[in-house]
């Protein structure tokens, strides 16, 4: 069934599983981090230089509830600025209840705020239930351009995908992931999950990404 934007998210499976308390620190990825491969990290926004890769430092927090993903996503996208907001201060200025975030329209005035720039990040949406060759080239800038620029993408998504390493993430009723780094010049991107601190990070094509978006919306550096 055709959804827009405004589709709320509604509780899922996994989100009704996770009731583990929030882990605060920095990320610990299965993979090299920029610092560990002697790449340079996106922090510099004065940093103009094409890559083919890069990876922002996040200070990971996962979601301390099964409705929490929407303000635990902006927190963790947030923290790649060096800043460091509850997810409790998130939710409230998200009008985050039971039945989760209603949208992606919800989370990037938040992310605007607390950027400190008016128009840092605005929505774009994915409306077919499939992302076609164009949205998909889309997304692929404004990931590349975003992570450019020191700054996290925040994305609703709903579903079921898989990661590079065949590891299947189910969110059929919605959910909010950050997209935090790429590679292979923004055709595999990483992703920030809040809902489980044992699957903290993983990666994905670009394809599948937008595919998992598909229906919803995301906020991208303007």
């Amino acid at each position: 069934m055709r959804t827009d934007l405004i589709r709320k998210t509604a509780l899922t499976a996994a989100g009704l599983a996770f009731t583990g308390g929030a882990i605060a620190g920095p990320l610990t990825a299965a993979h090299a981090t920029p610092a560990e491969t002697g790449k340079p990290t996106a922090s510099a926004h004065t940093d103009r230089k094409p890559h083919s890769e890069r990876e922002l430092d996040v200070r990971y927090e996962a979601q301390p509830n099964f409705y929490y993903c929407g303000p635990a996503a902006a927190r963790n996208a947030l923290s790649v600025q060096g800043k460091a907001i509850s997810v409790d201060a998130m939710a409230k200025e998200m009008g985050t209840t039971e039945a989760g975030t209603n949208s992606i329209n919800d989370i990037t005035p938040v992310l605007n705020k607390e950027t400190g720039t008016k128009d840092a990040y605005h929505s774009v949406e994915i409306r077919d239930t499939k992302a076609d060759t164009k949205q998909t080239k889309k997304l692929r800038t404004d990931v590349v351009r975003t992570i450019d620029n020191g700054r996290a993408v925040v994305a609703n998504i709903a579903g079921t995908t898989t990661d590079t390493d065949g590891l299947t993430h189910s969110f059929e009723g919605g959910h909010y992931i950050s997209v935090i780094g790429y590679r292979d010049n923004g055709n595999t991107v990483t992703i920030a999950d809040s809902a489980d601190p044992n699957q903290a990070t993983y990666r994905m094509s670009i394809d599948n990404l937008a595919d998992w978006i598909a229906t919803r919306g995301y906020s991208t550096a303007s």
